[in-house]
């Protein structure tokens, strides 16, 4: 099996959007890395969606966190419109 190489401008990869409400802007990542505040991170989907964005806020169960660990899964405000099965590195 050959492992697919993922650029350096890429960063690391740290989870998919699970869900997204186009109505508030907000997508929701089930994260399989540590995200915290401050990072800023790169959603990749789709033929056209490939942005970068810092993280402004995020909410873990409604309540407002700092940082997220492996296996949460939180709501995150987005720039722009995203969907189902986005990738989200961290830079």
């Amino acid at each position: 099996m050959v492992k697919k190489e993922v650029k350096k401008e890429e960063g690391k990869l740290i989870g998919a959007i699970t869900h997204y409400f186009g109505n508030i802007g907000v997508g929701v990542i089930k994260l399989s890395d540590s995200l915290k505040v401050g990072d800023t991170i790169k959603i990749i989907g789709g033929e056209d969606t490939d942005f970068e964005q810092q993280v402004k806020s995020m909410e873990v169960e409604h309540k407002k966190v700092e940082k997220a660990k492996k296996g949460d899964s939180l709501g995150l405000k987005v720039d722009q419109k995203i969907r189902e099965g986005y990738k989200v590195y961290k830079l």
